[in-house]
């Protein structure tokens, strides 16, 4: 069993892979309009911007976190944005407006779990419930903020380089970024170190504190450039993506693409693999007319099995359960 799961852990980057190339394969041979040019370029924007939100979670998840506030800072944060250009604001006013309040989010989660030693679980659950309701009742008029015609983000959204959408591009460039800082800086180095183990990486000098702000820091920007692509592709953000299965989307793309959730583990392709085959299952079902039910069931159940195998192959040690970061 255990020689079983080690070999699963090596090649499951590639077997995620193999696996998204023959469910393309097959939507392409069996499901009319799945080659449609409209089709392959929701599926890569969908991509997109799950792959940004996942890169973001990634880092979390490597340093033994979790970011359940994800999906409320990118939507709200957008919607914030986009309703103070209506109401005439200017437009860098705005976007720094929403750029610092998206920092300041990130820190005090940050801070939260880092120096008042809260679980993540309970510190972004509740400040993405707090930002969902503070800036639906105090901010945003409804549901739904357009973007202003002719805005830069309506450009964004239309922007291809050799018919591939210019959000591929952001995607694989934050990827890229976030495998440099992970790969080859000190800093990032520091996030493994602490996800393995972080009494350790104290003792040994890390400053493990500093280090988990920056974390959520990370992730906080990430999905205000998500909502931002999401806005560009859509021409709008509607708030109530905060309360679909999105957030869900995320963690299964980590997990499945081979991040293990016990910290430690995992890089940037590990991120993009997952992305890719969520992005493609998540369309064929759409094609396919599956109510939403039985998709939500269809990914509980595709997550609950990535999580238990994730168990297996990444037991939790001792300090993790009680230090209960995840």
């Amino acid at each position: 069993m255990g020689r079983a799961l080690s070999v699963l852990r090596a090649d499951q980057e590639r077997i995620v892979l193999v696996i998204a190339a023959i469910l393309f394969l097959a939507a392409a041979i069996f499901l009319p309009g799945f080659l449609e040019p409209s089709n392959l370029i929701a599926i890569v924007r969908s991509i997109s911007v799950l792959g940004v939100l996942a890169a973001g979670m990634a880092i979390v998840i490597i340093g033994r976190g979790i970011d359940l506030s994800a999906v409320a800072v990118m939507a709200m944060s957008v919607a914030w944005y986009l309703q103070m250009l209506g109401d005439g604001a200017a437009d860098w006013v705005a976007l720094c407006y929403a750029a610092a309040a998206v920092l300041a989010i990130g820190l005090i989660n940050g801070f939260l779990v880092a120096y008042a030693d809260v679980p993540a679980i309970f510190v972004t659950l509740a400040s993405g419930s707090f930002v969902f309701g503070f800036v639906r009742s105090q901010v945003i008029t409804q549901d739904a903020i357009a973007v202003p015609a002719r805005h830069w983000i309506e450009r964004l959204g239309r922007l291809q380089i050799e018919g591939i959408p210019g959000e591929v591009f952001i995607f694989f460039g934050i990827a890229c970024i976030a495998f440099i800082f992970l790969r080859y800086t000190k800093w990032g180095r520091y996030v493994y170190y602490a996800g393995d183990n972080p009494i350790t990486a104290r003792n040994t000098g890390i400053p493990v504190r500093p280090m988990l702000v920056l974390r959520y820091v990370i992730s906080a920007l990430t999905a205000f450039v998500a909502g931002l692509l999401t806005a560009s592709s859509l021409l709008s953000i509607n708030t109530r993506v905060v309360n679909s299965t999105l957030l869900y989307d995320i963690i299964l793309v980590v997990v499945i693409g081979g991040i293990g959730l016990s910290g430690g583990k995992g890089s940037m392709r590990n991120v993009i693999v997952g992305a890719l085959l969520i992005g493609i299952m998540l369309n064929v079902m759409t094609i396919l007319d599956i109510p939403n039910i039985y998709q939500n069931l269809i990914k509980s159940t595709i997550l609950l099995i990535a999580i238990i195998i994730d168990g297996l192959m990444n037991p939790r040690d001792e300090q993790t359960a009680q230090q209960g970061d995840i």
